[in-house]
């Protein structure tokens, strides 16, 4: 599958979904902003591949990178940043959404398993209410919240010492 292919609607995704789990597949949900894709990204998005099934993962649009993070991000456009996680061999599937946080995106596919990054708790996971609404399950996965875009572009951008 080329990388464009993977890379769906609201519509094309519900209907993917669809198609899957009449074959019998699992369905796992990640979510991020991906801004300057990072070690951090590969190994959450791995991680949630190992749990099984097909992976789906929800990129946040600029509009709402901007809203959660402020002006001057993101970083690469939501076209690019849906690019280039799609490229990746674990991705299964790419949809940009325009809200905050995916409680809508949840509603819409019921994925088996939301992966949330280990930032998080299963406790402290937003969405954990919407996923257990239809007992689904929520999964923490990749490694310790080391890497951080953020962090990255001050980082890069901090003065120079001499």
């Amino acid at each position: 599958m080329n990388t464009q292919s993977k890379i769906l609607s609201r519509e094309q995704l519900r209907q993917r979904v669809g198609e899957w789990r009449h074959g019998g597949e699992r369905i796992t949900l990640a979510n991020g902003n991906f801004d300057l894709l990072h070690v951090g990204h590969v190994r959450y998005l791995r991680g949630a591949k190992a749990l099984g099934g097909k992976l789906v993962v929800a990129i946040n649009s600029d509009a709402s990178v901007r809203a959660l993070k402020g002006e001057g991000r993101p970083i690469a456009p939501e076209d690019e940043r849906a690019e280039i996680v799609a490229a990746l061999a674990d991705v299964d599937a790419v949809v940009i959404f325009p809200e905050l946080d995916v409680r809508a995106i949840i509603r819409e596919i019921r994925p088996d398993i939301q992966a949330k990054g280990t930032d998080y708790t299963a406790d402290s996971v937003p969405e954990r209410d919407v996923v257990a609404e239809y007992g689904g399950r929520v999964a923490i996965v990749g490694d310790p919240k080391n890497h951080s875009t953020s962090e990255i572009i001050r980082a890069h951008l901090a003065p120079r010492k001499s």
